[in-house]
């Protein structure tokens, strides 16, 4: 994750897992996640890295210059621009916080340096050369770099991750009191990935992040006990959300899919949720009329629930992928060639059970593919690729892994 360099070629300075995502790709809802707490991320640093020289050498080498090491593992602390005290795991700040940073006036070097150093118009153009994770130290420096490096502008398409555990403080009684996410407010995140949450911390989150109601687009929840009433106040409360995804969340049923969903959602993504069946196929094909995406991991949903989709989503949806769906065969290709004929995106991959046949129909009656991905099915041999190679002419990705 890291914004254009304009041709540096210097490798991005962040771990697999951080704090940040990266804008949601093409291939899926989740890809490419960068989330943080796991034993090797904490033990990994990231690579020191260049900063243009608009400072003099003199004032870039100063020893007393209050700038961050930028090989500094970083925290939610980080992301919201000032260092935590002992105790406390703050994931969010009022830009007025943070009293023992420096003041401008306070840097070394001479009159001309200092006023170089805080010079908006030169800062709006130099920070677009750092990563999202060098961002997040750089807004420690100094007021004046945390005005310029708060704006939205900066942080467009990137997605915090929250842990359960960072979103309270303790407080020195024992209760817990949640965190402040004005930090976050400031900088106009519009999506969010949440980590082992429950009802009640989402109830929490939706009351305590200005922009919940209206301004949230985009919600993940991963490792979670969310039930069906949670999932319902979530998807009642935050009316702006379009996409959702659920991963690994195995305490909500199908019943609570037929009460929340709601026919604004565009992208939904659901995979390892031991309760998703054929029938929140079901629920998902009748309540979301204007589904583009659907990325499904379920191992117990059989060929009848790929004939659910109606014609409307026919129309719409231009990317499916099922994966690990065990239970699908070829008989559940042909529902879906009928039911969703203007896909563009089509992956069956660990669908173990497709042969050839399979291929053929889809290279027959999906002909504006342009990525197929049939890695993990043993059945595919050298005469699906003879049906890939003379019917899908616009095909641009093709994945044959395994």
């Amino acid at each position: 994750m890291s914004n254009p360099r304009n041709g540096d070629t210097k490798p991005p300075c962040l771990p697999r897992n951080g704090l940040v995502k990266i804008p949601t790709q093409p291939n899926g809802l989740g890809s490419a996640s960068i989330t943080k707490g796991t034993p090797a991320v904490k033990n990994r640093l990231c690579q020191p890295s260049s900063v243009p020289a608009i400072l003099s050498p003199a004032l870039a080498h100063r020893s007393d210059l209050p700038i961050p090491s930028l090989a500094s593992p970083l925290s939610l602390a980080t992301l919201a621009s000032v260092s935590s005290p002992p105790g406390a795991s703050l994931v969010g700040l009022n830009a007025s916080e943070g009293s023992e940073q420096p003041s401008p006036e306070r840097l070394p070097g001479s009159p001309s340096e200092r006023q170089l150093a805080v010079d908006e118009k030169i800062l709006n153009r130099l920070f677009w050369y750092f990563s999202a994770c060098e961002k997040c130290v750089l807004a420690q420096v100094c007021k004046a770099w945390r005005r310029v490096l708060y704006q939205p502008k900066f942080w467009v398409g990137l997605t915090p991750v929250l842990h359960t555990k960072e979103l309270y403080n303790i407080l020195p009684g024992g209760e817990k009191e949640f965190v402040s996410l004005q930090g976050f407010a400031v900088r106009g995140f519009d999506g969010f990935c949440l980590v082992g949450v429950s009802d009640l911390d989402i109830c929490e989150f939706i009351d305590n992040y200005p922009l919940s109601k209206k301004g949230v687009k985009s919600m993940s929840l991963k490792r979670s006990t969310i039930t069906d009433a949670g999932l319902e106040v979530m998807l009642e409360q935050m009316q702006g959300v379009v996409r959702l995804e659920l991963s690994g969340c195995n305490d909500f049923t199908e019943a609570g899919l037929w009460s929340s969903l709601n026919a604004r959602i565009t992208a939904l993504s659901v995979s390892d949720c031991i309760n998703v069946a054929d029938d929140a196929i079901a629920a998902i094909s009748q309540l979301l009329p204007n589904l583009t995406e659907l990325n499904l991991q379920a191992y117990h949903v059989t060929d009848t629930a790929l004939a659910y989709f109606t014609a409307k989503q026919g129309y719409t949806t231009h990317t499916l992928r099922l994966n690990s769906c065990w239970e699908i065969t070829n008989h559940g290709v042909v529902n879906m060639v009928h039911s969703l004929p203007n896909l563009s995106v089509l992956s069956l991959s660990g669908c173990s059970k497709v042969t050839d046949d399979g291929v053929e129909l889809v290279a027959e009656n999906l002909r504006k593919l342009r990525s197929l991905d049939l890695s993990w099915c043993p059945r595919i041999t050298d005469m699906a690729l003879e049906y890939i190679a003379c019917d899908l002419h616009k095909l641009e990705e093709l994945v044959l892994d395994r």
